[in-house]
């Protein structure tokens, strides 16, 4: 059960509430004599080393034959903590917009919520293509807030709408196979 893609998974768990911790303590490092930018460097180094886990983790599980009922509980978990708890630092210090993080975390319920569903019925509703480019923009999105680089604001935006896109598609998707399956 606790395997090499698990074990990433679960360090993405760690680093999320460190991450958000971080976000909204920046007082860490300009309390010991550090510009406030050391907070957003030391948020952002996480954030991507924990992204880069998302990748490996799914890639060495399909690569090795290592898919668990664990890592397919654990994997998305782990995404949607990392995920929530970057745009919710971002939005708490006013780096992002209330209503774009209100419609993400809207969707990844509802989605969530028909996952369980799709599940119960034996349905597989593995990840789509758009669900895949979404969780991408949105990382870079992040990356881009939390660096307060330009055009980050643009790319959440941008992120919101693939959210809702592949919401959509999964919601098709569910529908479809509900309805093969009946």
């Amino acid at each position: 059960m606790l395997n090499l893609p698990n074990t990433l998974a679960s360090l993405r768990i760690i680093i999320a509430p460190v991450m958000f911790w971080i976000l909204l303590s920046p007082e860490l490092f300009t309390d010991n004599g550090m510009h406030i930018s050391w907070s957003y460097y030391t948020a952002s180094l996480l954030f991507v080393l924990a992204s880069i886990t998302d990748f490996f983790d799914g890639y060495i599980a399909r690569q090795w034959d290592q898919k668990t009922v664990l890592g397919a509980i654990l994997d998305p978990l782990a995404d949607k903590m990392l995920v929530l708890a970057a745009f919710l630092g971002l939005m708490l210090n006013g780096d992002a917009s209330a209503w774009a993080i209100y419609i993400i975390i809207v969707r990844e319920l509802f989605i969530t919520g028909m996952r369980t569903m799709a599940v119960s019925e034996g349905i597989d509703v593995s990840a789509s293509w758009a669900g895949k480019v979404k969780t991408v923009v949105q990382m870079i999105a992040i990356g881009f807030l939390m660096m307060h680089w330009p055009f980050g604001t643009e790319l959440l935006w941008f992120a919101v709408a693939l959210t809702l896109y592949s919401g959509f598609e999964y919601l098709v998707g569910f529908s479809r196979a509900s309805k093969e399956q009946n």
